[in-house]
């Protein structure tokens, strides 16, 4: 996972390594600013940890050549989750949204991949009837995966089919079940409303459902995402976030600007294609993955 990490933040590190010069030398407040608002961390989150780091200047509570463990330390500390755990179900269900071409889809695949490893019984809901393609696309990774796939033609009722996806689950023995929601754009409240309905849905067909709402963002939109974010976190109850195309991106940063302006923690990180390339979040493995090889 480390490996996988540190290669999906090999963009955003060669960036913060450009910006703060060498590193081996005392990092100074100023420039650290400047890197990580290079690095799209945001103004609130880079202003507030250049501060923090000449406060511990100035206090002495930083030995010579201490800045950078500083800032590792103090990183961690600020992307760990102090948030109530998830509600569990069985099955567990689980909502996937954001707008168009964030990787929903993709994502829902390698969650379902996740979950076969660790010997759960993955179902993906294919209630993005907008798009036949969407269908299609998850009905292969279906195949490929031998997981089962509820869908219905394209622009069948969306909620009918989550619907159907929760009826029948106890005749597949489910643990989880992972729906891909049509890609919408924020500002259509139409199809806003309409996730709302399905949040509904999954409540009359099971009490508690559902126990998570997955936001997938883009990395490369970097804290241009916020915007839907907050949208979405509005309509949809999220719970938690999935970054995704970390790899091909230099904003990694705005992982410590989705975790400091919204209600929702980051759970994912996308580092890659492959079902692998999805990896769990830790505070302390992004921060030495981001700051690796910078001292």
């Amino acid at each position: 996972m480390m490996d996988r990490l540190r290669r999906g933040l090999a963009a955003t590190r060669a960036l913060l390594e450009s910006h703060a010069g060498d590193l081996s030398a005392a990092l100074n407040p100023e420039t650290l600013e400047e890197a990580l608002l290079a690095a799209d961390v945001g103004v609130e989150p880079a202003e507030q940890i250049s501060a923090g780091l000449a406060a511990a200047l100035r206090r002495g509570e930083i030995q010579p050549g201490g800045e950078v463990p500083w800032l590792r330390a103090h990183l961690a500390d600020r992307l760990r989750d102090r948030r109530s755990e998830v509600a569990l179900g069985r099955p567990h269900v689980v909502l996937i949204v954001g707008v168009n071409g964030t990787g929903k889809t993709t994502t829902v695949a390698k969650l379902a991949a996740v979950a076969l490893a660790r010997g759960e019984r993955p179902t993906m809901v294919a209630a993005d009837t907008f798009r036949a393609a969407a269908v299609e696309q998850l009905i292969a990774w279906g195949e490929r995966l031998e997981v089962p796939v509820v869908s219905r033609p394209p622009g069948a009722d969306p909620g009918a089919v989550v619907y159907d996806a929760l009826q029948s689950r106890e005749a597949r023995e489910t643990d989880l079940i992972l729906v891909d929601t049509a890609g919408r754009l924020h500002t259509k409240h139409n199809l806003m409303h309409e996730l709302e309905k399905i949040r509904r849905v999954c409540e009359r067909a099971q009490p508690g459902a559902p126990h998570e709402v997955l936001l997938v963002l883009d990395a490369t939109t970097g804290t241009n995402g916020l915007v839907q974010a907050r949208e979405f976190s509005a309509h949809a109850g999220v719970t938690g976030v999935v970054l995704t195309k970390l790899d091909g991106t230099a904003k990694g940063g705005v992982v410590l600007a989705v975790n400091g302006e919204l209600g929702a923690p980051v759970r994912w990180l996308g580092v890659g294609e492959a079902p692998e390339d999805l990896v769990p979040f830790d505070p302390g493995s992004f921060a030495d993955a981001l700051l690796e090889g910078l001292v």
